[in-house]
């Protein structure tokens, strides 16, 4: 009788100790993800780096993510993209409105214009939070540049050489015939090339556009103007054959 009363006390101890331990894994699960950790966080954010920067005022696709924690959405000075959604939503950025945000931004605020998906992991999420929040007060690591778009650093518009500087873009038929300050003509299938505007601190020169590559295939460029007014002036319709214009 006491054998039993053994094993059954034995059993009933190795019972509770294992409700104790499945009890306290979800908690230290999510105490684990509400940690976050912020070297994973880093390292996570160069997906983020081709549309966001954590350098103040410097916007990109999206608003810079410097000091985006504790400021009401939709208001970073500067930027004046935001979706009509995300400026009245009345969101206050914190971890639990980052979290949301993070897993599912249009389930969060629909009709907003970021078409992120979001992120399905809990862990990576905290940590992306911890980062965040570490880039706000200030000692974050820095974030690996690039995202999953293969972005870099941004170049100097300013600093290329004269390989790169436009003088001339005519237009013909269905291409794009464009000079550069060194004397060379190369033509572009209208479709292949891309032209851009970038007044920011990087951009090019006013009267000083850029020919710079684009895409994955060697015919495909993009010529990126200061302004408007370089745009419009650039451009020309003309067609030249054996020197003489048509």
């Amino acid at each position: 009788m006491k054998s039993r009363s053994r094993v059954f006390v034995v059993v009933l101890l190795a019972a509770l100790g294992l409700l104790a331990v499945l009890s306290r894994t979800p908690t230290r699960a999510a105490d684990d993800a509400a940690a976050g950790n912020l070297g994973r966080g880093a390292e996570l954010f160069r997906q983020c780096a081709a549309c966001h920067s954590v350098e103040p005022g410097l916007h990109l696709t999206g608003p810079s993510l410097a000091a985006i924690w504790g400021r009401r959405a939709g208001t970073v000075g500067g930027f004046g993209r935001y979706s009509s959604a995300l400026k009245h939503a009345g969101i206050t950025w914190d971890a639990a409105t980052l979290g949301r945000w993070l897993a599912r931004p249009e389930a969060l605020v629909p009709d907003t214009t970021m078409t992120f998906p979001g992120v399905a992991d809990a862990r990576q999420r905290a940590d992306l939070i911890a980062y965040l929040k570490a880039v706000a007060e200030g000692h974050a690591p820095p974030a690996p540049s690039g995202g999953m778009m293969g972005t870099g650093p941004r170049r100097d518009l300013k600093q290329v050489g004269k390989d790169r500087r436009v003088t001339v873009i005519r237009h013909c038929g269905d291409a794009y015939h464009v000079t550069t300050e060194a004397g060379r003509t190369t033509p572009f299938w209208e479709f292949n090339l891309r032209f851009k505007t970038d007044s920011g601190p990087n951009g090019p020169e006013h009267g000083k556009p850029v020919l710079a590559p684009a895409g994955m295939q060697g015919d495909r460029a993009q010529i990126v103007f200061s302004g408007l007014d370089d745009l419009k002036r650039f451009l020309v319709e003309r067609c030249e054959e054996e020197g003489v214009l048509k």
